[in-house]
């Protein structure tokens, strides 16, 4: 009885999912579609300087804001040597999508599409964009944001580009809303409806809203 009562409160409690990365944990290669269909294996990308993933989103405005510093990053580092990928996970962007926004903003670097959230779930991803750089052993060696200034006029923390050039930095701090409750609804509703509005400083969390290691964040919209 006892045995089964546990399992019942296992089984209820809903998808138990692994410990997301941590800074040293090493890459393990995996598979997925380009927006064109064509399986992608990130373990074809060994041998570079780096390797650059980044957890990105066609409707969140915040992932949008970044999209001319996205491309523009990895231009110049690619040509340096450093492979960049761009890994979608929402489930309402479906690949057409994503390939059309891939080409409209000039995208450099394939976006895969992540069915399921698969490789959202084992990173512990939670937001767009979200970002992991993995050194030439693909050892992990930065988690966090792109930079802290959403609108890109007063960067004075370039924090992606800190990590590629190893200049010493303090973590970026995670800011936002816990998504539970009434606070979660809303914050899924604003993922799925593209309003971004400004952090509330009243409220603490530790599941940021849409960009999510700066301004506001949305949470990424998994399919459960």
């Amino acid at each position: 009885m006892r045995i089964a009562a546990a399992v019942a409160i296992l089984a209820s409690a809903g998808p138990v999912f692994a410990a997301p990365v941590a800074v040293g944990d090493k890459l393990v290669p995996f598979t997925l579609k380009n927006y064109d269909g064509r399986d992608v294996d990130l373990g074809s990308l060994r041998g570079g300087k780096a390797v650059v993933l980044m957890f990105i989103a066609t409707r969140c405005p915040i992932s949008n804001s970044y999209n001319e510093r996205m491309a523009a990053i990895s231009k110049e580092y690619g040509a340096r040597g450093v492979a960049f990928v761009g890994i979608n996970a929402n489930k309402q962007e479906s690949a057409a999508e994503v390939a059309d926004h891939a080409k409209s903003h000039g995208f450099p670097f394939p976006v895969l599409k992540d069915e399921g959230n698969v490789q959202a779930d084992a990173f512990g991803a939670q937001v767009t964009p979200e970002v992991y750089v993995y050194d030439p052993a693909w050892t992990l060696r930065y988690h966090g944001r792109i930079d802290e200034d959403m609108k890109g006029d007063h960067v004075a923390s370039p924090d992606l580009r800190n990590a590629l050039e190893k200049r010493p930095r303090r973590p970026p701090r995670r800011q936002g809303c816990a998504g539970k409750g009434d606070e979660g609804v809303r914050l899924l509703h604003q993922a799925r409806g593209e309003v971004a509005r400004e952090p509330d400083s009243s409220v603490g969390g530790q599941r940021p809203r849409c960009g999510g290691w700066g301004d506001v964040s949305v949470p990424l919209a998994r399919k459960r």
